[in-house]
């Protein structure tokens, strides 16, 4: 089930990437001086340029092994394990003549 979790997770990082919003993967190191890192990417020097703005701060681990939650969708009554139904997903892009 780790895997289906770990392609949730970074199924999230996409979609964030894709609405152009400030996205880091990586793994979580400290420098001597007490900086931190994810990957390559000054966390540090993030939060200090975001200083005083409300943000919203999602972390997955990628090495979570908790099984993913099957959910029942409320409009076709299918099982999924992603963010949303796939099948009314794909309906709702197929209706709205996006495809």
């Amino acid at each position: 089930m780790a895997a289906i979790r770990r392609a949730a997770i970074l199924k999230l990082a996409s979609a964030a990437y894709e609405m152009q919003l400030d996205v880091m993967n990586g793994t979580v190191t400290q420098t001597e001086d007490g900086r931190w890192y994810i990957g390559s990417h000054d966390l540090t020097a993030f939060l200090q340029k975001h200083q005083g703005e409300e943000l919203v701060f999602v972390l997955g681990s990628l090495e979570d092994d908790r099984p993913v939650q099957t959910r029942t969708c409320r409009t076709c009554g299918r099982d999924y394990t992603e963010l949303e139904c796939p099948y009314c997903r794909a309906n709702r892009i197929r209706l709205r003549g996006h495809a």
